[in-house]
Parts: structure tokens; sequence; C-alpha cells
């Protein structure tokens, strides 16, 4: 008699690891989040700095440390969650991941897509990043991906086009 095999282990997230070559979403992003984080702890700290000096209590003091260390843990969470992002382009399907704690694939078929934007605000702008939004007719959709280079924004956006179009004319 033979042994049973081992149990393979799947992973729901992981559909079809040897065939999904995952990119990676540009490093920069991360101090994109840093700069967002470090102007919220400003405000929030001048805030309870204001209310010490006017008020006065060690109350606001504990506040202060308590921003300070949320701040210290979300940069921490912002690195990690930015190394998260991947996207895989496919024959028929765009995958985008991310998240930490709760983890998201979305599977985005090429003849489901309506439209494709890339947009970019000042702060990714400064640092040469822009974010491809899919959309698609299901309401909850809600694929991007962020951080990416202008000219691989335009690419991705120009190819994802390209097959939706070529995809929806056979529908």
């Amino acid at each position: 008699m033979s042994e049973p095999s081992a149990p393979t282990v799947v992973d729901a997230l992981e559909p079809w690891p040897g065939t999904v070559a995952w990119r990676p979403v540009s490093s920069r992003l991360i101090a994109v989040h840093l700069i967002g984080i470090a102007v919220w702890t400003v405000v929030l700290l001048g805030g309870l700095l204001a209310g010490h000096l006017i008020v006065g209590g060690t109350p606001w003091l504990y506040g202060m440390g308590a921003v300070l260390a949320l701040a210290v843990w979300r940069a921490v969470v912002a690195a990690r969650a930015v190394r998260a992002w991947g996207y895989a382009e496919r024959d028929n399907d765009l995958l985008v991941r991310h998240g930490l704690l709760v983890r998201h694939l979305s599977i985005v078929p090429y003849a489901r897509m309506q439209y494709v934007d890339v947009t970019a605000g000042p702060l990714e702008r400064a640092f040469g990043l822009a974010t491809v939004q899919l959309h698609t007719a299901a309401a909850a959709s809600n694929a991007r991906v962020p951080g990416l280079p202008p000219d691989e924004a335009s690419r991705l956006r120009d190819r994802l086009t390209a097959l939706g179009e070529d995809r929806a004319e056979g529908l």
C-alpha cells in the first residue's frame, strides 16, 4: 500500500501561484504615505499643544505621546502596506492584490472594463507617481493600482483599454 500524500495547501489569495508574475508598485509611494501621516501628526500635535498651553495639565501631554506613538505605528504599517500592493496582467484579466490584515484580490476581466482612469495628485506628481483606476459595470468594483511611474501608468492604461475594447467586441 502507498502512503497518503501530504495535503496541498491552497491559499485563496494565490489561486494560481505558479503562473502569476506579480509586479510591485513603486517604493516611492511609501514617502507619499509618510508625508500624509506627518502632516496629520503635526496638525494633531499643534491642537494638543494649544490645549496644553491654554488649559494646562498633563492629559494634553499624554495625548501628544499617544499621537506620536500612533504616528510611528502608522508609518510602519504604511511601509508594509505599500509592499503588499501588486498587480499581474494575464491573457484575459488583470489581478490586483493589496492589504495586510485583510487581504484583497481583485480579478478584473478585460471584457468587463468600461474605462480606465489615470490620476495623480500634487504629492504623487512630486514623487513621479500615478494611480490607474479601473471602472467596470459593477458598482462595487474598486480595482486600482497606485504608485506607478507615469510611463508605466500610461502603458497599463493603453494596454487595458485596447484589451477591453478587443474583448468587448466578442460580447
